[in-house]
């Protein structure tokens, strides 16, 4: 089976609801910019750690959530609804559309821009009420749909010998996340 054959179909299980109307990261044909600047990009980064974000999951899908009261965190998969279609098609882009930083491929950055905007971020499960979840870290914009949720389980994913680009560490200590 060729890639050409493969046409996968994703169904939104839900929608995320928060008071992000806009992304602070614009997708465009020739890449990626920030929509305020460094500092506006900054404060939307650090807002969204202590904003509440609702995921509503389909009433007919609520058993889906037996259980996940017992994490603290969730990985959240979503889709990126208002990255354009032109911008599906970038190869490269500055990271977080900064000029100061190279250009390198897509798959290397966080970027919105993808060929298939599906986007992931480990969030803080404060609450359930019903089919609602309540999260704080949450980085997706009102109304974009829910396509995942896994547990957020620590011992999958490496501690030790984890490398990433200095580029990263730098903009990970602009925005105060530090590496554990």
């Amino acid at each position: 089976m060729s890639m050409d054959t493969v046409s996968p179909i994703l169904r939104p299980v839900g929608i995320i609801r928060n008071a992000v109307q806009e992304p602070f990261l614009v997708a465009g044909r020739d890449g990626i910019s920030q929509r305020e600047g460094a500092d506006a990009s900054r404060m939307h980064i650090q807002s969204t750690k202590e904003a509440i974000s609702e995921i509503v999951l389909d009433e007919n899908r609520i058993a889906l959530l037996d259980g996940i009261e017992g994490y603290s965190h969730v990985t959240v998969l979503y889709w990126g609804h208002k990255v354009p279609e032109e911008s599906r098609s970038v190869d490269r882009v500055h990271p977080m559309g900064r000029v100061d930083i190279p250009k390198t491929g897509i798959f290397s950055t966080c970027s919105p821009a993808r060929p298939n905007p599906v986007l992931a971020t480990v969030v803080r499960l404060h609450a359930r009420r019903g089919n609602i979840l309540e999260v704080t870290g949450l980085d997706a914009v009102d109304g974009s749909p829910l396509i995942d949720i896994k547990p957020y389980v620590p011992s999958h994913y490496p501690q030790a010998d984890v490398r990433v680009p200095a580029w990263m560490e730098g903009l990970m200590k602009e925005i105060g996340e530090r590496r554990q």
